[in-house]
């Protein structure tokens, strides 16, 4: 990782005074493990990243349903599999064992039923009793109105879930009694309440303005809408790839969606205006209410994950280590020309712990542990003056690349 540190001022030099280091990572790593057979990219790729998610080629947008399972951690994308450009969107299936080495899966999820013939969009994935992991997907159907879907692991002995069985039941929740059917996508990760009912929030707009709809269910497959949305606002357009969890005021743990611990705040997350943001609160699970501490862009608050590019996150709760996990989407700069050219476009955030700050004013985030066994070299500089227009060569550098944060 590097750390920087600069005192900049007015003048024409810029004086680094402390602590500049660079911990370079390994060119023998790479994020994503692929047979080279299996691609068809041109050779010269020099801005193809190392150590970022990636497919071996072809469009990928939001991170879908991350988990794990059985020892295996799941990463879900949208995907195309046959361009680089968005269109044709799928499910596809990433597997890892340590969140940096990746082994691709077939996909998932792909168009075909009535209810998704026009693309299986963003969702989520929940564990019902007895850890079976279910997905809540939207898709796009006949009409082009987005409905809500379920699919079932076609085997559960199967630690990689390779197989995906969709519901007989689809669509599980449609866009009726007002619903903008082209603004009603994107279902959370799925809680239970006291009550033992399930809950979910469905992306909405309404009136120009952005909301979370809260459904519930007492077996997955029936579900009804609440009268009133677990949240709005009348500052926000349309909320995409809706987020719901709590996080410990003062543990160091992660915390199970369905936790009903009073020792929590709640973080809701929606995307809009092309990036992430969050208010925190407290939710009351008997009666369904979210009360925040400020709500979304009021008193000057713009509370978000990233202030660069990243959107349309997910996070997940890992059970096996008790943290959890935030992946967001990364769409580069290039143009479509450029993406056609070089064969993909899209890549995933490195993931990130996400824990509530000791104020409880904000979250904190850091990438995993796992990344920092990447380290390799270690570079320091100290006491090096930059003057304006100047350049320091950092020698000793051998990796292709290296992480700043």
């Amino acid at each position: 990782m590097t750390y920087l540190k600069l005192e900049v001022t007015m003048e024409k030099s810029v004086v680094l005074v402390i602590g500049f280091w660079l911990l370079l990572l390994g060119n023998g790593v790479q994020s994503h493990r692929q047979d080279k057979k299996h691609q068809s990219l041109p050779r010269d790729q020099p801005y193809r990243t190392g150590y970022h998610f990636q497919p071996p080629k072809n469009w990928m947008n939001d991170p879908n349903g991350p988990m794990y399972y059985k020892g295996v951690y799941h990463l879900f994308y949208q995907y195309n599999p046959y361009a680089a450009v968005w269109g044709n969107i799928t499910w596809a299936h990433s597997i890892s064992y340590d969140l940096v080495n990746w082994i691709n899966l077939d996909i998932a999820l792909s168009p075909g039923d009535p209810f998704d013939i026009n693309g299986c969009w963003s969702g989520s994935t929940t564990f019902l009793s007895g850890e079976k992991p279910v997905i809540l997907y939207t898709g796009s159907d006949t009409m082009n109105r987005q409905v809500q879907n379920l699919a079932e692991p076609k085997n559960l002995s199967d630690p990689l879930l390779r197989e995906w069985v969709k519901s007989s039941h689809n669509p599980l929740m449609s866009p009726v009694d007002g619903i903008d059917p082209k603004n009603f996508r994107d279902p959370t990760t799925a809680w239970q309440g006291p009550d033992g009912l399930w809950r979910v929030l469905v992306g909405n707009e309404m009136d120009g303005h952005g909301r979370a709809l809260l459904y519930r269910s007492q077996d997955f497959i029936t579900w009804s809408q609440s009268k009133e949305p677990i949240h709005s606002s009348t500052r926000t357009g349309m909320w995409e790839c809706p987020d719901f969890y709590p996080v410990s005021i003062d543990g160091k743990n992660g915390v199970e969606t369905s936790s009903l611990d009073k020792f929590t705040k709640q973080v809701l997350k929606a995307s809009f205006d092309n990036s992430d943001h969050y208010v925190l609160g407290n939710y009351t699970a008997v009666t369904d209410n979210f009360l925040v501490d400020t709500d979304f862009l009021d008193n000057g608050s713009d509370l978000r994950y990233d202030y660069g590019n990243f959107y349309a996150s997910k996070t997940f709760f890992d059970s096996g280590k008790k943290r959890r996990i935030l992946w967001g989407w990364i769409l580069e700069s290039d143009n479509t020309t450029d993406d056609v050219k070089k064969g993909w476009s899209g890549l995933q955030s490195i993931p990130r712990t996400i824990l509530l700050s000791k104020t409880g004013k904000q979250l904190i985030q850091w990438p995993l542990e796992e990344i920092e066994k990447q380290r390799i070299i270690k570079v320091s500089f100290e006491n090096k003056e930059l003057k304006g227009g100047s350049v320091l060569e950092v020698s000793g550098i051998t990796a292709s690349q290296f992480v700043q944060l």
